[in-house]
């Protein structure tokens, strides 16, 4: 491999996150080129920060170097993907671990998205302050250097016994789904570049799934049609349900009790058009161009994902936010076999976030903006105590919203992610993959769990959770940076629904 590498800064779209990453991705670039001239490697940095496809395109296009992205904040996929895709020079995600900057989660997406299109390539993160410290980072980079690869042992993963696990729930949903297709409704699609979570019809049809896409400038057209008597229901129930709303507290000023009913007004209008399109499940975009227009969406997607909620059927609406299919497949399947079992039907979203040891432990933060249903928090389907409600960080959200957050309570789970396997390297067709693992969600002392909270973003629901596998499986082969929760143990019955629905599986675990 030449001895020569470019390094590049993968972005956000907009320009606040890179300004507040500026210093430690300058720091991080310091420290990377300090590792690579330890390992005789000269480098160059590719200047500024990649904001959108074309700049992709444009910088890192004409690279034939090896080429380091550093991972030090969110940025979106394609601000890698499209600037590399059909080339096949040597490209490292090189990635911090922190809860702050959570550029392990812009890692994970970018590397499902490259995945997705078959691109080559390999992982590497650190926790150190100097990474010429860290020798497992050292021996991967120098490896990386020599080979233009790194290689990750994958012990944690296993492929289900030959014969698929007898499961009268799977069987019972698995019928369900060929007596009447499952339908997505789309909100939209690929939040924020996440090319890996955009599965489309071409490949949804495989498994049993038709999608359906709604413009969101619907609920422009719709929300202002919703009457105020609706409304005023709507924000009495979710009040005497349970709901505490931290309104006008410092930094949230301007967060009051209209910005949850305009909040209320967005849940209506899609719960309007989920009727009218006779919709099983939900995907809602994360979408840039309403920012300055609307609220965000969390507090709805919260209330979907749970069955208690205003103008209730008595089911949940499997909500994921982002429009993230490879979420939805898996939290649509997990609700149809808890019902099946004859357990509580919520799963939960979360973001795979950051995390430590406990009592000899890995637990993962398990922390998304808002879709995480009430659940989680309670283990009561009746009501939405524990459930908070904050603005949403008013330099991602100008329109004041709340989130849906809360401390979930510890129990055994089921995870799941559903992936594309891209063939694009090889020739081969695209293949859908199911990861399914066991869990147990963890009680932490209050002191760890406000540190940790407070460390991540303490607006959003959390989740401390140990998957049943190492941080480091997770961080070299573990194919997004979201997450399907359950309560409960169905993990075989979702090995056999997944295999029978015609996808490969990957078990996590012993």
């Amino acid at each position: 491999m030449s001895t020569k590498v470019a390094i590049y800064w993968p972005g956000d779209y907009r320009p606040k996150p890179n300004e507040w990453a500026l210093a430690n991705i300058t720091r991080a670039t310091e420290q990377l080129e300090a590792a690579l001239a330890r390992l005789g490697h000269e480098s160059y940095r590719i200047d500024g920060f990649i904001t959108k496809p074309h700049e992709a395109i444009e910088k890192l296009g004409p690279v034939d170097d090896p080429i380091v992205g550093v991972c030090v904040h969110w940025f979106y996929g394609p601000h890698t993907v499209d600037g590399v895709t059909g080339k096949d020079n040597p490209l490292l995600l090189a990635s911090n671990f922190s809860g702050q900057w959570p550029g392990l989660v812009g890692l994970l997406n970018t590397s499902a998205c490259l995945e997705s299109v078959g691109r080559p390539h390999s992982r590497v993160w650190t926790d150190a302050d100097d990474w010429t410290t860290d020798k497992a980072l050292m021996d991967r980079l120098d490896q990386w250097c020599r080979s233009g690869r790194i290689e990750y042992p994958a012990d944690a993963l296993h492929s289900p016994a030959s014969a698929t696990l007898a499961s009268a729930a799977a069987d019972q949903v698995f019928a369900d789904i060929r007596r009447r297709r499952i339908l997505a409704m789309m909100l939209g699609d690929t939040s924020m570049g996440m090319i890996n979570g955009y599965l489309g019809p071409r490949l949804l049809s495989r498994i049993g799934f038709s999608e359906h896409k709604v413009d969101q400038a619907w609920l422009l057209d719709r929300g202002p049609r919703i009457p105020d008597r609706r409304i005023d229901d709507a924000l009495a129930f979710v009040r005497d349900a349970g709901v505490t709303f931290h309104y006008r507290e410092a930094g949230a000023e301007d967060f009051d009790e209209n910005a949850t009913r305009e909040q209320l007004r967005d849940y209506l209008a899609v719960l309007d058009l989920i009727d009218e399109f006779r919709a099983d499940c939900l995907g809602w975009q994360y979408q840039l161009g309403l920012l300055p227009l609307r609220p965000p969406s969390d507090f709805a997607e919260g209330l979907l994902n749970s069955v208690c909620r205003p103008e209730s059927t008595g089911d949940t609406i499997a909500t994921a936010t982002e429009a993230d299919q490879g979420n939805l497949v898996p939290m649509e399947l997990m609700k149809r076999l808890l019902k099946a079992r004859g357990m509580h039907q919520a799963v939960m979203f979360h973001d795979v976030r950051w995390g430590g040891p406990h009592e000899g432990r890995f637990a993962w933060v398990l922390l998304n903006s808002g879709s995480c249903g009430a659940y989680a928090f309670n283990h009561d389907p009746d009501t939405l105590a524990g459930v908070h409600s904050y603005r949403q960080p008013a330099g991602y959200f100008p329109i004041p919203g709340g989130t849906f957050s809360g401390e979930s309570l510890p129990g055994v789970i089921t995870w799941a992610r559903c992936w594309i396997h891209g063939g694009a390297a090889t020739g081969a067709a695209d293949e859908l993959v199911m990861d399914i693992g066991r869990g147990e969600v963890l009680a932490l002392p209050p002191d760890k769990r406000d540190a940790w909270w407070q460390a991540t973003t303490a607006q959003w629901p959390f989740m401390a959770a140990d998957l049943g596998v190492g941080r480091d499986e997770v961080m070299a082969h573990y194919m997004s940076n979201h997450i399907a929760v359950a309560y409960g143990d169905i993990h075989d019955d979702l090995i056999a629904l997944s295999r029978m629905l015609g996808m490969r599986v990957r078990v996590w675990g012993n």
